[in-house]
Protein backbone atom coordinates (compact mmCIF):
# COMPACT_ATOMS: atom_id res chain seq x y z
CA UNK A 1 0.00 0.00 0.00
CA UNK A 2 1.63 3.23 -1.17
CA UNK A 3 1.44 6.32 1.06
CA UNK A 4 1.03 9.92 -0.11
CA UNK A 5 -0.35 13.27 1.01
CA UNK A 6 -3.06 15.32 -0.66
CA UNK A 7 -4.25 18.88 -0.19
CA UNK A 8 -7.84 20.10 -0.54
CA UNK A 9 -9.20 23.62 -0.55
CA UNK A 10 -12.50 23.75 1.33
CA UNK A 11 -14.25 27.03 2.13
CA UNK A 12 -10.95 28.75 1.27
CA UNK A 13 -9.12 26.60 3.83
CA UNK A 14 -6.41 24.24 2.63
CA UNK A 15 -6.51 20.87 4.37
CA UNK A 16 -3.73 18.30 4.00
CA UNK A 17 -4.53 14.64 4.59
CA UNK A 18 -2.65 11.35 4.39
CA UNK A 19 -3.78 9.07 1.60
CA UNK A 20 -2.90 5.45 0.84
CA UNK A 21 -3.30 3.68 -2.49
CA UNK A 22 -4.17 0.01 -2.77
CA UNK A 23 -3.19 -1.57 -6.10
CA UNK A 24 -5.99 -3.82 -7.36
CA UNK A 25 -4.14 -4.72 -10.55
CA UNK A 26 -4.97 -3.90 -14.19
CA UNK A 27 -4.12 -0.23 -13.47
CA UNK A 28 -7.02 0.08 -11.02
CA UNK A 29 -6.43 1.54 -7.57
CA UNK A 30 -8.37 2.04 -4.35
CA UNK A 31 -7.58 5.34 -2.63
CA UNK A 32 -7.89 5.42 1.16
CA UNK A 33 -7.73 8.38 3.55
CA UNK A 34 -6.36 8.29 7.10
CA UNK A 35 -9.12 9.27 9.53
CA UNK A 36 -7.69 10.60 12.81
CA UNK A 37 -8.93 9.54 16.25
CA UNK A 38 -11.26 11.81 18.19
CA UNK A 39 -14.61 12.26 19.92
CA UNK A 40 -17.94 13.36 18.53
CA UNK A 41 -21.63 13.58 19.35
CA UNK A 42 -23.40 10.90 17.32
CA UNK A 43 -26.97 11.53 16.22
CA UNK A 44 -28.94 14.76 15.90
CA UNK A 45 -30.07 17.25 18.56
CA UNK A 46 -33.81 17.40 19.30
CA UNK A 47 -34.14 20.75 17.52
CA UNK A 48 -32.53 19.71 14.21
CA UNK A 49 -34.86 20.39 11.30
CA UNK A 50 -36.70 17.28 10.00
CA UNK A 51 -35.07 15.12 12.64
CA UNK A 52 -36.37 11.60 13.27
CA UNK A 53 -36.55 9.86 16.64
CA UNK A 54 -34.19 7.13 15.45
CA UNK A 55 -31.38 9.69 15.34
CA UNK A 56 -31.28 9.87 19.12
CA UNK A 57 -30.48 9.97 21.85
CA UNK A 58 -27.33 11.88 21.02
CA UNK A 59 -24.34 10.28 22.69
CA UNK A 60 -20.61 10.84 22.79
CA UNK A 61 -18.52 8.35 20.83
CA UNK A 62 -14.75 8.02 21.12
CA UNK A 63 -12.78 6.84 18.10
CA UNK A 64 -9.62 5.81 19.91
CA UNK A 65 -7.52 4.67 16.96
CA UNK A 66 -7.00 6.06 13.46
CA UNK A 67 -8.42 4.07 10.56
CA UNK A 68 -8.39 4.17 6.78
CA UNK A 69 -11.57 4.87 4.84
CA UNK A 70 -12.26 4.83 1.13
CA UNK A 71 -11.87 8.33 -0.23
CA UNK A 72 -14.89 7.68 -2.42
CA UNK A 73 -17.63 5.08 -2.70
CA UNK A 74 -16.44 1.94 -4.47
CA UNK A 75 -16.56 2.55 -8.22
CA UNK A 76 -17.80 0.24 -10.94
CA UNK A 77 -14.23 -0.25 -12.19
CA UNK A 78 -13.07 -1.27 -8.71
CA UNK A 79 -16.09 -3.53 -8.27
CA UNK A 80 -15.58 -5.25 -11.63
CA UNK A 81 -11.92 -5.90 -10.83
CA UNK A 82 -12.66 -7.52 -7.45
CA UNK A 83 -15.70 -9.39 -8.83
CA UNK A 84 -13.32 -11.32 -11.10
CA UNK A 85 -11.44 -12.69 -8.10
CA UNK A 86 -12.09 -16.00 -6.40
CA UNK A 87 -15.40 -16.33 -4.55
CA UNK A 88 -15.27 -16.42 -0.73
CA UNK A 89 -18.87 -16.80 0.46
CA UNK A 90 -21.16 -15.99 -2.46
CA UNK A 91 -21.19 -15.13 -6.14
CA UNK A 92 -21.57 -11.50 -7.21
CA UNK A 93 -22.42 -9.94 -10.55
CA UNK A 94 -19.65 -8.49 -12.66
CA UNK A 95 -21.59 -5.29 -13.44
CA UNK A 96 -24.74 -4.86 -11.34
CA UNK A 97 -25.20 -1.11 -11.87
CA UNK A 98 -28.10 0.67 -13.54
CA UNK A 99 -26.02 3.68 -14.63
CA UNK A 100 -22.84 2.55 -16.36
CA UNK A 101 -19.42 4.17 -16.04
CA UNK A 102 -16.03 3.20 -14.60
CA UNK A 103 -15.90 6.30 -12.36
CA UNK A 104 -19.50 6.03 -11.19
CA UNK A 105 -20.18 4.38 -7.83
CA UNK A 106 -21.44 0.82 -8.02
CA UNK A 107 -25.10 1.27 -7.04
CA UNK A 108 -27.19 -1.88 -7.23
CA UNK A 109 -25.58 -4.07 -4.58
CA UNK A 110 -26.92 -5.63 -1.41
CA UNK A 111 -25.19 -5.63 1.98
CA UNK A 112 -24.25 -9.26 1.38
CA UNK A 113 -22.74 -8.31 -1.99
CA UNK A 114 -20.71 -5.56 -0.30
CA UNK A 115 -19.55 -8.03 2.34
CA UNK A 116 -18.34 -10.40 -0.38
CA UNK A 117 -16.43 -7.55 -2.05
CA UNK A 118 -14.69 -6.83 1.26
CA UNK A 119 -13.79 -10.50 1.74
CA UNK A 120 -12.31 -10.78 -1.76
CA UNK A 121 -10.45 -7.49 -1.34
CA UNK A 122 -9.05 -8.72 1.98
CA UNK A 123 -7.91 -11.99 0.40
CA UNK A 124 -6.22 -10.07 -2.43
CA UNK A 125 -4.42 -7.53 -0.24
CA UNK A 126 -3.81 -9.71 2.84
CA UNK A 127 -5.35 -6.88 4.89
CA UNK A 128 -8.74 -6.93 6.61
CA UNK A 129 -11.15 -4.64 4.80
CA UNK A 130 -14.80 -4.31 5.79
CA UNK A 131 -17.74 -1.94 5.81
CA UNK A 132 -17.53 1.00 8.23
CA UNK A 133 -19.48 0.86 11.45
CA UNK A 134 -22.34 3.34 11.58
CA UNK A 135 -20.36 5.38 14.12
CA UNK A 136 -17.24 5.42 11.94
CA UNK A 137 -19.31 6.52 8.96
CA UNK A 138 -20.92 9.44 10.81
CA UNK A 139 -17.66 10.49 12.45
CA UNK A 140 -15.94 10.53 9.06
CA UNK A 141 -18.86 12.31 7.42
CA UNK A 142 -19.04 15.07 10.02
CA UNK A 143 -15.26 15.58 10.00
CA UNK A 144 -15.37 17.63 13.18
CA UNK A 145 -18.61 19.48 12.46
CA UNK A 146 -21.90 19.50 14.40
CA UNK A 147 -24.29 20.98 11.82
CA UNK A 148 -26.76 18.94 9.73
CA UNK A 149 -24.20 18.86 6.90
CA UNK A 150 -20.44 19.06 7.13
CA UNK A 151 -20.49 22.29 5.17
CA UNK A 152 -23.15 23.97 7.36
CA UNK A 153 -26.83 24.30 8.15
CA UNK A 154 -28.07 23.50 4.65
CA UNK A 155 -27.10 21.81 1.40
CA UNK A 156 -26.76 23.03 -2.18
CA UNK A 157 -26.91 21.11 -5.47
CA UNK A 158 -23.53 22.61 -6.33
CA UNK A 159 -22.08 20.64 -3.41
CA UNK A 160 -23.78 17.25 -3.82
CA UNK A 161 -25.91 15.16 -6.17
CA UNK A 162 -29.45 14.83 -4.81
CA UNK A 163 -33.08 15.62 -5.70
CA UNK A 164 -32.95 19.42 -5.45
CA UNK A 165 -36.37 20.19 -6.96
CA UNK A 166 -39.87 20.26 -5.43
CA UNK A 167 -42.61 17.86 -6.49
CA UNK A 168 -46.04 18.96 -5.25
CA UNK A 169 -47.72 15.72 -6.35
CA UNK A 170 -45.34 13.64 -4.24
CA UNK A 171 -45.12 16.19 -1.40
CA UNK A 172 -41.38 16.30 -2.13
CA UNK A 173 -39.20 19.25 -1.16
CA UNK A 174 -35.89 19.96 -2.85
CA UNK A 175 -34.40 22.39 -0.35
CA UNK A 176 -33.48 22.13 3.31
CA UNK A 177 -34.02 24.97 5.76
CA UNK A 178 -32.91 28.27 4.25
CA UNK A 179 -31.30 26.55 1.30
CA UNK A 180 -32.23 26.97 -2.35
CA UNK A 181 -33.57 24.74 -5.09
CA UNK A 182 -31.09 23.55 -7.68
CA UNK A 183 -30.38 21.07 -10.44
CA UNK A 184 -31.94 17.61 -10.19
CA UNK A 185 -29.60 15.57 -12.38
CA UNK A 186 -31.75 12.41 -12.40
CA UNK A 187 -28.67 10.19 -12.54
CA UNK A 188 -25.42 9.32 -10.81
CA UNK A 189 -22.37 11.56 -11.07
CA UNK A 190 -18.71 10.53 -11.24
CA UNK A 191 -16.70 10.41 -8.03
CA UNK A 192 -14.91 13.63 -7.02
CA UNK A 193 -17.40 15.80 -8.92
CA UNK A 194 -18.05 17.79 -5.72
CA UNK A 195 -15.78 19.15 -2.95
CA UNK A 196 -14.35 16.85 -0.30
CA UNK A 197 -14.97 17.31 3.43
CA UNK A 198 -12.31 18.26 5.99
CA UNK A 199 -11.08 14.66 6.19
CA UNK A 200 -10.61 14.55 2.41
CA UNK A 201 -13.63 12.30 1.74
CA UNK A 202 -15.83 12.75 -1.31
CA UNK A 203 -19.54 12.10 -1.88
CA UNK A 204 -20.58 11.61 1.73
CA UNK A 205 -23.92 13.16 0.76
CA UNK A 206 -26.11 12.10 -2.14
CA UNK A 207 -25.12 10.13 -5.24
CA UNK A 208 -25.42 6.69 -3.60
CA UNK A 209 -26.65 5.31 -0.28
CA UNK A 210 -23.78 3.63 1.60
CA UNK A 211 -24.08 0.37 3.52
CA UNK A 212 -22.68 0.22 7.06
CA UNK A 213 -21.61 -2.83 9.03
CA UNK A 214 -24.29 -2.53 11.71
CA UNK A 215 -27.59 -4.30 12.10
CA UNK A 216 -30.60 -2.01 12.43
CA UNK A 217 -31.82 -0.82 15.81
CA UNK A 218 -34.67 1.67 16.20
CA UNK A 219 -32.57 4.21 18.12
CA UNK A 220 -29.30 4.63 20.01
CA UNK A 221 -30.46 3.31 23.37
CA UNK A 222 -27.70 0.94 24.45
CA UNK A 223 -25.45 1.83 21.52
CA UNK A 224 -21.68 1.38 22.02
CA UNK A 225 -19.63 4.51 22.63
CA UNK A 226 -16.33 3.24 21.21
CA UNK A 227 -17.11 3.43 17.50
CA UNK A 228 -17.73 -0.30 17.10
CA UNK A 229 -20.63 -1.79 15.16
CA UNK A 230 -23.85 -2.55 17.03
CA UNK A 231 -24.14 -6.09 18.42
CA UNK A 232 -25.94 -8.24 15.85
CA UNK A 233 -27.31 -10.79 18.35
CA UNK A 234 -30.82 -9.45 17.72
CA UNK A 235 -30.26 -9.21 13.97
CA UNK A 236 -33.56 -8.86 12.10
CA UNK A 237 -31.90 -9.12 8.70
CA UNK A 238 -31.98 -5.33 8.32
CA UNK A 239 -28.79 -3.31 7.86
CA UNK A 240 -27.92 0.39 7.97
CA UNK A 241 -27.52 2.76 5.01
CA UNK A 242 -26.27 6.34 5.23
CA UNK A 243 -25.82 9.50 3.17
CA UNK A 244 -28.80 9.69 0.80
CA UNK A 245 -28.63 9.35 -2.98
CA UNK A 246 -29.13 11.07 -6.31
CA UNK A 247 -32.86 10.28 -6.08
CA UNK A 248 -33.52 11.47 -2.52
CA UNK A 249 -34.40 14.88 -1.16
CA UNK A 250 -31.97 16.77 1.09
CA UNK A 251 -33.45 15.75 4.47
CA UNK A 252 -32.18 12.21 3.83
CA UNK A 253 -28.65 13.42 3.10
CA UNK A 254 -28.07 14.83 6.60
CA UNK A 255 -25.09 13.55 8.58
CA UNK A 256 -27.38 11.99 11.20
CA UNK A 257 -30.03 10.41 8.97
CA UNK A 258 -30.36 6.61 9.18
CA UNK A 259 -32.04 4.25 6.71
CA UNK A 260 -32.65 0.49 6.90
CA UNK A 261 -33.02 -2.24 4.30
CA UNK A 262 -32.84 -6.02 4.05
CA UNK A 263 -29.25 -7.28 3.88
CA UNK A 264 -29.95 -9.52 0.89
CA UNK A 265 -31.70 -6.86 -1.22
CA UNK A 266 -30.55 -4.01 -3.43
CA UNK A 267 -32.48 -1.04 -4.82
CA UNK A 268 -31.49 0.26 -8.24
CA UNK A 269 -34.09 3.05 -8.05
CA UNK A 270 -32.52 4.65 -4.96
CA UNK A 271 -28.97 3.38 -5.49
CA UNK A 272 -27.19 1.27 -2.85
CA UNK A 273 -23.40 1.30 -2.75
CA UNK A 274 -20.67 1.44 -0.10
CA UNK A 275 -17.14 2.43 0.83
CA UNK A 276 -14.62 0.34 2.74
CA UNK A 277 -12.50 0.78 5.84
CA UNK A 278 -9.28 -0.78 7.06
CA UNK A 279 -7.87 -0.73 10.59
CA UNK A 280 -4.87 -2.78 11.65
CA UNK A 281 -6.23 -2.81 15.23
CA UNK A 282 -9.77 -3.93 14.47
CA UNK A 283 -10.73 -7.47 15.42
CA UNK A 284 -13.63 -8.83 13.42
CA UNK A 285 -15.81 -11.72 14.46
Amino acid sequence: MAEATASFTIDRTTVTVQTFREDLGADIFLDMVLIPPGKFLMGSPPDERQRRDGEGPQHEVTIAEPFLMGQCPVTQAQWARIAKMEQVKRSIKQNPSRFRGDDLPVESVSWLDAEEFCLRLSAHTKRTYCLPSEAEWEYACRAGTTTPFHFGETIDAKLANYKAQDNADENWFGKYGRGVLGEYREKMTSIKTFPANYFGLYDMYGNVWEWCLDSWYENYDGAPNDGSARDASQDSGLKILRGGSWNENPRYCRSAYRFRYAADKHNSYLGFGFRVVYSSTRILS
